[in-house]
């Protein structure tokens, strides 16, 4: 390997003459391609419709107007949404995972978009290889190479073998020297996509789509019966259209898809500034309803810094607190504790050995950094123990073992009591908390070597507990989870005494403590049974976190799974959330899960669960308020049609409400903080409002509409019909504002800055609308009298008790206790 790498003025060069390190991936949305999707929305293809029955008409300023109003619109739509593309690139761009290159001798991490040909990378587990290259060494190398082959099973690597852009590191560590970038690798002569994982739509997603075809369906049926009587009464067919179209456009739910973007964007936004970052924003609502959170313990609960705490060899024990030197007795399980492990470890058990080594033992005879390491033997579920095979310059190999205690005492054939004696000293360790490995050693003449490890004679040394301190904060967030509602269980690959000491000092619930196999061992109701009462899991395979997470969805549960490493990745993409660890998390673990904690703090999670839960309550609102607005719309279009009264709402003025001034109404509720701690209550089973809900919320709305329409008739006893619509209009769109009130637990009171600054914007809207010349006619509007301003402000003040009271009456008719909409 090159001791130095390229120098930055290399690198410079070469990134100028062939590029950067990208794939020619999907070309972005122009303009032209973003407009034409805006225009095939229903809310648009109705008004178009409407401005051509204008022009068959004979009325080319109204016609004019409305499909002005469609322009100004179409383009505000697409300015955002080329907005919003440009904002996701960002996000792609800021997403995207670091690689670590050699350069001018020393380790950087730098965009895997700078990597040029030559440079030298260090792959590691969990790791996805960011260029073509070839591997100039490696130790215990797997690579998942299912991205490009489609072989699932993992391909073992060595120095000298091709390592391809777009695989993975499930296994070992290496480096290598980069061979192709971009478009020059496999993976971009292909053109194939680096995006592997499918990003699901939500359950609230799926039930607000399924939601808005049926009131589509509905109000397409109610509006061609509508315009078909309008015709059969005598009226003009373009008459008869314009009713139907009236109609349809206040049945058709427009802002749902709108309010939830905004809401889930916003919710992630917030998040994002609480170290949470959302990949997948359909998620954020799904967390509020989570009631089991499965946590990973090392680096997710633990600070995944190991140290050497302890030494247990020849019945004697050694606490490496302090700075007493290390006893001679010890010095062999040190020794062959660092011979057993990477010569330049990734890993924090390793590492701690090291670190320890050198302290201790520096200039003694017990490390050997001339030898050469020529066997290795890698752990397996089988044998969770690895060796290393030494040439110490004379005939035959040293070798080193370790791993978990059982298993390298199996390697050494202890016999019963010696088993005994290492398995009550390891339990005693675990006991502390600690993480404990078994130490061996043997030696080896022959040049070849054996098929397993077993074939070894070994020889036991002692154990070794390093100690992964729990992180500051997690017991509070522990009990913070409990006070929620949201059960928290532990799963760990340790020891099962070590597992039970970190959750004891974490605050998790229960003392029984299961193993991966022992879970696996039962059938399907014994697994419900254990995971009603147990809470800490040890010595957990991948798959039987996979088995867990599943056996919790299985029991009705909303799961979420926290996570760091390959590992993790099938629980993390099974559960309903889940959560990677952003600065030690592997690439691995950060593409299979919907959230990433930046600072890798376990305390996030109970302020992310605070936020969804606010959001789904805030969002519950705003659709409960979207149903109420659209009732005295529809009630109005179809009252003045079957009363014979002129029309008092065109497709211009709905345009206005339902695309302007309903979506920014709900929006009010969003920044909504409540009165009550959202963590204080179990978590809600839906994110959308609940029937009883909808049914208080359309009583609110038919108030809203028996005022408008009341004030519609004494106007038009008094006025001509284009200064009673503009006198009703005002009553109609101030309520709708005042509306947001009625809604709300509190009323008016403690109103978000948002919410205040929507309702005075909603009082001052009308006015250009019913006195300038160009807009009120267009509207079909005239200037009414003061008299009759003052008595459509009074109407709209009058309808906000009148529909709290209707909403208060519907709600106790209903039996129905205040549960969806915010505190």
């Amino acid at each position: 390997m090159p001791t130095n790498g390229l120098t930055s003025l290399q690198a410079r060069e070469r990134l100028a003459r062939d590029g950067e390190n990208t794939l020619p991936g999907q070309a972005p949305r122009g303009l032209v391609q973003i407009g034409a999707d805006v225009v095939r929305e229903p809310m648009f293809l109705l008004l178009m419709a409407a401005g051509g029955v204008y022009l068959s008409m004979g009325e080319p300023r109204e016609a004019l107007a409305l499909l002005g109003f469609i322009a100004v619109i179409i383009v505000v739509t697409v300015l955002q949404a080329a907005r919003t593309e440009r904002a996701l690139d960002a996000l792609r761009e800021l997403a995207a995972p670091p690689a670590t290159v050699l350069r001018d001798g020393q380790w950087l991490r730098v965009p895997s978009r700078s990597l040029v040909v030559g440079d030298v990378i260090e792959l590691a587990e969990g790791m996805r290889v960011p260029a073509d290259a070839c591997l100039t060494d490696a130790h215990e190398c797997a690579l998942d190479e299912s991205l490009l082959t489609g072989e699932s099973v993992p391909v073992a690597k060595a120095a000298g073998d091709e390592v391809m852009a777009g695989t993975l590191m499930v296994g070992g560590q290496a480096h290598a020297t980069v061979r192709g970038t971009g478009r020059h690798t496999a993976l971009g002569g292909i053109g194939a996509s680096l995006g592997t994982l499918e990003a699901a739509a939500s359950p609230l997603t799926r039930q607000l789509g399924k939601m808005t075809r049926t009131l589509a369906v509905a109000g397409g049926a109610l509006s061609g019966l509508l315009a078909l009587l309008v015709w059969l009464g005598g009226e003009r067919w373009q008459q008869a259209v314009l009713a139907g179209i009236t109609l349809a456009m206040g049945v058709l739910p427009q802002e749902f898809p709108v309010i939830l973007t905004v809401f889930l964007a916003l919710g992630a936004r917030r998040l994002a500034a609480h170290g949470v970052l959302v990949r997948r924003l359909p998620a954020l609502s799904t967390l509020g309803q989570v009631d089991v959170l499965c946590v990973d313990k090392t680096g997710t609960l633990t600070e995944n810094r190991m140290q050497l705490a302890r030494l247990w060899a020849g019945g004697e024990t050694f606490d490496t607190a302090g700075d007493a030197p290390l006893p001679e007795p010890f010095h062999r399980v040190l020794e062959y504790a660092v011979l057993a492990s990477e010569q330049t470890p990734l890993d924090p058990m390793e590492r701690a050995f090291h670190r320890y080594a050198n302290a201790q033992l520096a200039g003694s005879e017990h490390l050997h950094p001339g030898w050469q390491l020529n066997w290795e033997y890698a752990l397996s579920p089988e044998l969770p123990a690895m060796s290393h095979g030494w040439q110490d310059g004379g005939a035959g190999r040293e070798i080193a073992a370790k791993g978990a205690p059982e298993a390298v005492a199996e390697l050494c054939h202890l016999d019963a009591a010696h088993r005994q004696r290492v398995a009550q000293a390891a339990r005693a360790m675990a006991a502390d908390g600690l993480r404990v490995l078994g130490v061996a050693r043997a030696r080896w003449t022959d040049d070849t070597p054996p098929a397993i490890q077993h074939d070894f004679d070994f020889e036991w040394l002692g154990l070794a507990g390093l100690a992964d301190r729990l992180k500051a904060g997690v017991p509070a967030a522990v009990a913070e989870c409990a006070r929620a509602g949201v059960r928290v269980v532990m799963i760990s690959g340790d020891h099962p005494e070590t597992a039970r000491a970190i959750a004891r000092e974490a605050g998790i619930a229960g003392a029984e403590v299961i193993t991966g196999s022992q879970f696996g061992a039962l059938d399907e109701a014994g697994r419900a049974r254990v995971l009603a009462r147990c809470s800490v899991f040890a010595r957990v395979s991948p798959l039987a976190k996979l088995a867990i997470v599943r056996a919790l969805q299985g029991a009705g549960h909303v799961v979420a799974m926290t996570g760091d490493g390959v590992n993790d990745a099938p629980a993390l993409k099974a559960a309903d959330v889940g959560l990677a660890m952003g600065a030690r998390g592997t690439d691995v673990a950060r593409e299979a899960a919907a959230m990433t904690l930046s600072d890798d703090s376990f305390t996030a999670i109970v302020g992310a669960l605070s936020q969804a839960r606010r959001m789904n309550a805030n969002l519950a609102a705003a659709l409960l308020y979207t149903f109420a607005v659209h009732v005295p719309i529809v009630v109005l279009s179809l009252a003045a049609v079957l009363l014979g009264l002129p029309p008092l709402l065109t497709p211009l003025c709905i345009a206005v409400l339902e695309i302007l001034i309903d979506p920014a109404c709900s929006v009010a509720f969003e920044a909504d903080q409540g009165r009550a701690d959202p963590l204080d209550a179990p978590p809600a089973r839906h994110a959308r409002p609940g029937g009883a809900d909808i049914v208080a919320a359309l009583a609110a709305g038919l108030a809203v509409a028996l005022i408008a329409g009341g004030v519609y008739a004494l106007a038009l006893a008094q006025l001509a019909a284009p200064a009673a619509r503009a006198t009703a209009f005002a009553t109609l769109l101030i309520a709708s504002v005042l509306l947001i009130g009625a809604l709300r637990e509190q009323g008016l009171a403690a109103l978000p800055k948002a919410a205040r600054w929507v309702m005075v914007c909603g009082a001052v809207a009308p006015l250009p609308l019913l006195g300038f010349a160009p807009l009120s006619g267009a509207f079909g509007f005239a200037w009414p009298p003061p008299s009759m301003l003052l008595i459509a402000l009074s109407g709209a003040l009058a309808s906000l008790p009148l529909a709290r009271a209707a909403r208060a009456l519907a709600r106790s008719a209903t039996g129905h206790r205040a549960s969806a909409s915010p505190k």
